[in-house]
């Protein structure tokens, strides 16, 4: 995947960018970002599509920030919007031990213990023992490719195509 040849250094910073189609500077970046640059390459703009549904249906997503209004900048940028997001407009798929389940495109989150979640990406590449396929994601090392998907408690899956 063409993400991982991008130099991205972990920068969780609070950014005003343009709406729609905007981004964090290209050289730092989340773990969300990975997911929001991968379908910006095949022309979907989470941050528009996320905005859209919290701003018409902001009760039903997650209070976790202290919000009373969507925030165009950042709310995209969260991993619980997301998973609502995903939820609300994607396939959410069964949570399970088997490495089979789980196909490239497919999204998963993940609990990171004390409040903390993840989101990634799955892709085509196995593996060193071929028996998982890696996944994309930015953990604080950039946007790299790893052995990830059963490092951490599965919270959340799902497969988008608008």
């Amino acid at each position: 995947m063409k993400l991982t040849n991008e130099i991205v250094v972990y920068d969780p910073s609070y950014f005003s960018i343009d709406y729609p189609n905007g981004d964090v500077p290209k050289n730092i970046g989340v773990c969300t970002d990975v997911v929001i640059r991968a379908y910006r390459k095949v022309g979907i703009d989470l941050q528009k599509e996320v905005h859209e549904d919290m701003k018409a249906n902001f009760e039903k997503y997650p209070k976790n920030w202290g919000l009373s209004s969507t925030d165009k900048n950042i709310d995209h940028r969260r991993v619980p919007n997301l998973m609502k997001f995903f939820e609300r407009h994607g396939e959410k798929l069964s949570i399970s031990d088997s490495p089979e389940d789980y196909f490239p495109g497919d999204i998963v989150c993940w609990n990171l213990g004390g409040g903390v979640t993840h989101i990634g990406i799955i892709i085509h590449q196995q593996s060193y023992d071929n028996k998982r396929n890696l996944v994309v994601h930015n953990i604080g090392s950039g946007q790299v490719m790893e052995d990830f998907l059963f490092e951490s408690r599965i919270i959340g899956h799902y497969r988008y195509k608008k």
